[in-house]
């Protein structure tokens, strides 16, 4: 494909006293954010030199812009990614996520606020949240999804976290699409996640209604602190309580009325129970181990070490949280169509390590 010439723009007078990059966004109808990637990547040029985007006009300066303003759409591509596909027919597909895969390029902005990046050297767009989602594998393995949600999202009906594994449905064809998206609006779609939360819970069940807002300080977390949010109804029962040598804790099954951003993580955060691994709202990066202390009868033991041996540590590199059920009508026949994912093996393997050393 043909390079695009550059494109010469002439500075009129009464643009003086103008930031470069509020004029140029304004001039050519597109962000800042884009003008700036632009400035960055050294492809506007202001009399001939790289420009920056603070210089305040004065008016008869020429501007070279050497790439282009707007960017083509991004589309999703085939991607030949292993899929746990746990039912599938001509009309949806209900997949088993594994944590650490973004659903769609675009999705968890606020854990992943790097998504595109511009090529200093090339006018090349560089997504690098458009490899390795769920859509490049779902492309990859079924010949058609619906075309509802664009080229972005096709045969996305709903999402989960990045860091939250299990089950998703998946539409094929754009019926099949609405009549799904229909059931989650009337709240019809029965899901139940199974977490690991710190501390444990007063009470064994309860029923969070809280509304849920974006943080005015921290953009990439969400809130229950602010009025004006939208509703947002979780529902958890006590499964469990531990008693570990990293702490208390307890394993909670939840279900959820509505699917808001973060819902889960953030309603238990709102209870002072943040999930297990999730940072972003209050859990430690690393537990440790209280020290074992040895009966007074046991032989002291001279150390000889300058500084004593740190306590054992446990980490978990993702959220303990996980969509373990989902049931739902079927979207042609009508008839109930529910499915189970067991615990995953990374979520099995932390649970007997809280108790290693008990």
């Amino acid at each position: 494909m043909p390079e695009k010439p550059p494109i010469t723009i002439l500075v009129a007078p009464e643009a003086a006293g103008q930031r470069l990059d509020h004029f140029l966004s304004a001039h050519l109808n597109v962000s800042r954010a884009r003008i700036q990637q632009l400035i960055h990547a050294e492809k506007i040029l202001l009399k001939g030199s790289p420009a920056k985007a603070s210089f305040k006009l004065r008016g008869g300066e020429r501007i070279t812009i050497l790439s282009p303003a707007t960017r083509p759409p991004l589309r999703a591509i085939p991607e030949n990614i292993p899929l746990d596909i746990v039912y599938e027919d001509d009309d949806l597909a209900i997949i088993n996520k594994p944590a650490g895969m973004m659903v769609h390029a675009g999705a968890a902005i606020s854990e992943d606020v790097a998504a595109e990046k511009l090529d200093s050297t090339s006018e090349t767009r560089k997504p690098a949240r458009n490899r390795g989602t769920l859509v490049n594998a779902l492309l990859h393995h079924f010949a058609t999804l619906s075309a509802v949600g664009g080229d972005l999202r096709p045969g996305i009906v709903h999402r989960l976290d990045k860091e939250t594994s299990g089950l998703i449905v998946v539409a094929k064809n754009d019926d099949a699409h609405r009549k799904l998206a229909a059931q989650f609006a009337r709240r019809e779609v029965k899901k139940k996640y199974i977490a690991l939360v710190h501390g444990w819970a007063k009470n064994d069940r309860g029923t969070i209604s809280a509304a849920i807002s974006r943080d005015r300080i921290r953009r990439t977390r969400m809130t229950t602190r602010l009025t004006g949010g939208r509703e947002a109804v979780s529902h958890y029962e006590v499964v469990r309580r531990l008693d570990t040598p990293y702490g208390k804790f307890t394993i909670i099954n939840v279900k959820i009325d509505t699917g808001r951003t973060h819902q889960i993580r953030v309603h238990m955060a709102s209870l002072g129970h943040p999930v297990v691994g999730d940072k972003l709202y209050g859990a430690p990066a690393e537990l440790k181990a209280k020290p074992v202390l040895q009966p007074k009868s046991a032989p002291r033991v001279k150390v000889h070490q300058r500084n004593p041996k740190p306590a054992e540590t446990l980490s978990l590199p993702r959220n303990f949280l996980h969509a373990a059920e989902l049931e739902l009508a079927h979207p042609r026949t009508g008839e109930p169509l529910a499915r189970t994912a067991p615990l995953p093996s990374d979520l099995e393997d932390f649970l007997l390590r809280l108790h290693a050393h008990s």
